[in-house]
């Protein structure tokens, strides 16, 4: 894992932290503005795949049917085996539970 101030963008992140199968869906959730970002409090809709993402940082996304919300912990220099992935970032609390409804 590597914590470079520039970052990594968050397609590239999603993909070697093994939420998605390939880059490519990774890129069309982003896309479509199903991902958001929140950096320093701020939050804000992610449309661009090449947006950067740095270790703090927080993602709020839809996994498995439901809204799920990550800390960014680390970025990956490669698309390892699962327990490394899962080193790259930790499950907050259900998103659907800080707002009282689902997110669209």
């Amino acid at each position: 894992m590597t914590d470079r101030p520039d970052g990594q963008r968050v397609d590239i992140w999603l993909w070697r932290a093994r939420l998605f199968k390939t880059r490519s869906l990774a890129t069309k959730i982003v896309q479509k503005g199903h991902v958001r970002l929140t950096q320093t409090g701020l939050t804000r809709r992610l449309t661009k795949a090449s947006a950067l993402v740095r270790a703090g940082d927080q993602l709020t996304l839809p996994l498995n049917k439901q809204i799920v919300r990550l800390e960014i912990l680390g970025l990956g220099e490669r698309r390892g085996p699962a327990p490394e992935a899962r080193g790259l970032y930790a499950v907050l609390e259900d998103a659907a539970d800080d707002t009282g409804d689902q997110p669209a």
